[in-house]
């Protein structure tokens, strides 16, 4: 543990440096320097904030409150981030790895399908996934491995940098699947929890000038492009039946839980939109989804 009087050094030996910064930088420089440690002081600043909010929150608790803690602080999405950069989270790997694939369930369900860990390898920060269900070779589990999967492990396990499933790889030469994105936080949109259904029911909204059509079942939205796969007809004046949401135009109808699959016509199906929901909201990657 650091001491107190090597921690004032540190403080001491950071206004100098400001200082020389300041003193020798061109003006455009020490601007962005200045904005810097501004956002670095209010970054931590907010989770030193969120740190004390939740530990006042679980003294006040009668029931034991206090041993909650740890895993309050681990489902805070900016204390955990703050812990991870500095080696102090709470949960381990293969933890955390397991939370990461809980959250992207929903969406590879609405594809029939589900992802499972063939190996970790913390050492060399690597996981072999596999697709099961109706994800195994379906042809947008490239797309559903580099949005929805990669996005949740980077967020929760920044430690593994590499993402590869039994037949497509997000990272190096794998088998058909494009390189992922440096960022994949860059492809999501968050939607306004006010535009999200909270019971069962279709709504229809634009994002980034799309129209999709989320559905919701059983506390699990699903997402599409508002746009009937057998005619082309907008969708957001159908009806939802059970899982079954049925064109206003031609009838036919799709499963919203399978894809999008046509009832009467296996080979035809909705195009899904990437989703993520947790606890911050609602996440969709809108202009990653294919036919």
């Amino acid at each position: 543990m650091t001491e107190a009087g090597d921690l004032r050094r540190s403080g001491e030996r950071i206004e100098r440096l400001l200082e020389e910064i300041r003193a020798s930088a061109s003006p455009p420089c020490w601007r962005r320097v200045d904005e810097l440690m501004r956002l670095v002081v209010d970054l931590y600043g907010a989770g030193l904030g969120r740190i004390v909010e939740i530990v006042g929150v679980a003294a006040r608790d009668p029931d034991g409150g206090a041993a909650a803690i740890p895993a309050l602080l681990a489902a805070d999405e900016l204390v955990a981030s703050l812990l991870l950069v500095h080696g102090l989270h709470p949960e381990d790997i293969p933890t955390r790895l397991r939370t990461a694939l809980a959250r992207v369930r929903p969406y590879l369900g609405s594809h029939g399908g589900d992802v499972e860990v063939v190996e970790l390898d913390e050492r060399a920060g690597a996981v072999l996934l596999r697709m099961t269900g109706s994800c195994d070779g379906c042809p947008s589990s490239a797309m559903t491995v580099r949005l929805a999967v990669e996005s949740a492990i980077h967020e929760l396990v920044p430690e593994i940098g590499r993402i590869e499933v039994e037949g497509v790889t997000t990272h190096g030469n794998g088998h058909g699947a494009a390189p992922a994105s440096n960022d994949p936080a860059d492809a999501w949109v968050r939607l306004d929890r006010d535009a999200v259904p909270r019971s069962p029911a279709l709504a229809s909204r634009e994002v980034t000038g799309e129209r999709i059509v989320l559905c919701r079942l059983d506390q699990t939205l699903y997402a599409y492009r508002d746009g009937c796969a057998a005619c082309g007809s907008a969708l957001s004046e159908g009806t939802l039946d059970g899982s079954l949401l049925g064109c206003p135009s031609c009838g036919q109808r799709f499963d919203v839980r399978l894809a999008g699959r046509a009832l009467e016509r296996p080979d035809v199906h909705l195009v899904p939109v990437p989703l993520l929901e947790d606890e911050s909201g609602v996440r969709i990657a809108l202009g990653e989804a294919h036919a």
